[in-house]
């Protein structure tokens, strides 16, 4: 879908959508849609423009033209540009840093975006496996630390309601860079604290485009078709209630031992149809698993995998290229079976998920539906790659059918993938 490179990573953290809407796949920027999917503190502008915004930053293309920015638009109230590429990050840092902390203590910012580079250009430079490294997150931890004093010094932060974000667009190797595929430079995390979320709290299905709509819900602005979810607002994905029963690798190689990230037990209510499934192959995808991203994109770089980006935490796979890696007889062939779901005869309902299906002759995948345990009926099946798409589908229910159960079927034998999560009806 992207690089793993700031263009991409800031967009996306700064829209609340992924590459394949705001368009911006590398540092060029080419494709940039900001018009359609622009930033958090854009669109709080457009809708209550009495707001105070502010967005601060030293890698240009963030808040001006240079480079074929900004990220942020002019319709941020103020903004602050400095010259990080050209003058050095860490002399830049301390005067954004000193910039927004007075705008924090003594103006009435109602949603601000601080950025400090220093920690990436280090990465450049010395890698992340270095000391050097590691200084540069001390010194920006600092700077971070006199943003929080300053909002904490406000005479009215008593009375004031403040949710703070810190986050990060890419990781980077040991040795230095990123954009590629490996789980240090996919690396990122969101660190959150305000009304809503629990101290200490660690969650697994958070997503960097949670980051916009977490800042446009906490000042009252819609976050209608944004990717992202605000942050107080958990998910109930039954998949993801599996994740304490997750295993590490069986046959897998390329996966680190220490990650428990794959289980066949599905939740409570969903079932596997494996009787067509062929056997032996390798353990961990023999039909439907339920698993992570830190564990399934480690099985096999650079196929698609890592642009699962709409799945979330636990998530169903189907992959029979994996599976081939060991000898096995016959092909893949596995069935994934939601619960019963009550249903009103004669009306309309919509079935819901993400998936994620890279497609090749002589594989099969279609989802089923069956009303009152009548035989299945196929209402969609996938002759194209569906990359990362948020699926919608109208199911008309026959009169007087009081249950609906769905069914998404896999087939083939070394071929490609499939991935369902956050299946609903609606």
């Amino acid at each position: 879908m992207a690089a793993t490179s700031s263009g991409p990573g800031w967009s996306t953290i700064a829209t609340g959508v992924w590459p394949d809407k705001h368009g911006v796949k590398d540092n060029s920027f080419t494709g940039k849609n900001y018009a359609a999917h622009p930033d958090f503190l854009t669109r709080i502008e457009n809708a209550k423009p009495a707001l105070n915004t502010y967005a601060a930053a030293d890698w240009e293309p963030i808040t001006s033209t240079d480079q074929n920015g900004p990220i942020f638009s002019a319709k941020v109230d103020k903004r602050l540009s400095l010259k990080g590429d050209r003058d050095g990050y860490r002399g830049e840092d301390p005067k954004v840093a000193a910039a927004a902390a007075a705008e924090l203590r003594g103006q009435h910012p109602d949603a601000a975006f601080v950025y400090l580079g220093e920690i990436d250009a280090a990465g450049h430079s010395y890698g992340a496996a270095s000391q050097q490294y590691l200084d540069a997150v001390a010194r920006v931890d600092a700077l971070v630390g006199q943003l929080l004093t300053a909002v904490q010094n406000r005479p009215t932060y008593g009375q004031e309601n403040w949710k703070v974000l810190v986050t990060t667009d890419h990781g980077h190797t040991p040795s230095g860079g990123h954009g590629g595929s490996t789980t240090a430079e996919r690396g990122t995390f969101v660190i959150a604290k305000g009304a809503g979320i629990p101290a200490g709290s660690v969650r697994d299905d958070v997503k960097l485009s949670d980051v916009a709509a977490t800042a446009l819900a906490q000042v009252g602005v819609s976050t209608s078709g944004l990717d992202g979810v605000p942050l107080g607002a958990p998910g109930t994905d039954p998949f993801d209630t599996v994740r304490p029963g997750l295993q590490a690798r069986v046959d897998e190689t390329g996966i680190p031992a220490g990650v428990k990230g794959f289980t066949h037990t599905p939740p409570a209510g969903w079932s596997l149809d494996n009787s067509k499934m062929g056997t032996g192959g390798v353990t961990e995808w023999a039909g439907w698993a339920f698993a992570t991203d830190e564990f399934w994109t480690q099985s096999q770089r650079d196929q698609w995998r890592e642009l699962n980006v709409r799945s979330r935490d636990v998530f169903a796979v189907a992959d029979s290229d994996e599976w081939d890696d060991k000898a096995h007889t016959g092909t893949f062939d596995s069935t994934l079976v939601t619960p019963k779901w009550a249903v009103a005869g004669g009306s309309t309902r919509t079935l819901t998920f993400q998936t994620h299906y890279r497609h090749e002759a002589g594989q099969t995948a279609q989802v089923l539906v069956s009303y009152d345990g009548a035989a299945p009926t196929v209402v969609k099946t996938y002759t194209a790659d569906a990359v990362a798409k948020a699926e919608s589908l109208a199911l008309q229910v026959p009169a007087g059918a009081t249950d609906v159960q769905v069914r998404f079927r896999y087939s083939g034998d070394n071929n490609w993938f499939w991935t369902v999560d956050n299946v609903r009806l609606g």
